[in-house]
């Protein structure tokens, strides 16, 4: 009956383990998605033609 208590406590440590390390990396996924915004949002903006170019006079 001994290996009860260690057969729990490896899958505390393993669900703790595994909880921790998805948070994480949830953690890091969402600030690469933020960042790959933000620079598609630069790019974007870099690439439209300024307004005031566009302008014909007489």
């Amino acid at each position: 009956m001994i290996w009860v208590p260690i057969l729990f406590g490896v899958f505390k440590f393993g669900a703790l383990g595994a909880t921790i390390f998805l948070s994480i990396k949830s953690h890091r996924d969402g600030e690469e998605e933020e960042r790959q915004k933000k620079e598609a949002a630069a790019r974007s903006e870099a690439s439209l033609p300024n307004a005031s170019s566009n302008v014909q006079g007489p």
